[in-house]
């Protein structure tokens, strides 16, 4: 868990872009079970809170909730 928290605090303006992984080169394998999906997933992509696509850095923020990003997707495009 400490780890986790450490790539949370990852400066996405202090980082140095060739050691982020490209999400575009990223194969999730979908025949396996969910949590081994995540796992797979983590491991490939090194910091799940940030990497890259393309030229862009991306830094993905979660909130503590118990709202999926489904559930909060739906509410968006309902309002839209």
């Amino acid at each position: 868990m400490a780890d986790l928290e450490q790539l949370r605090l990852a400066d996405p303006n202090e980082v140095n872009r060739s050691d982020l992984v490209d999400i575009q080169d990223i194969v999730v394998e979908s025949r396996l079970p969910k949590e081994e999906r995540i796992a797979d997933f983590i491991q490939k992509v090194k910091n799940p809170y940030l990497c890259k696509c393309g030229d862009m850095v991306v830094q993905s923020v979660f909130e503590e909730t118990d709202i999926t990003l489904t559930e909060r997707l739906t509410q968006y495009f309902r309002m839209a």
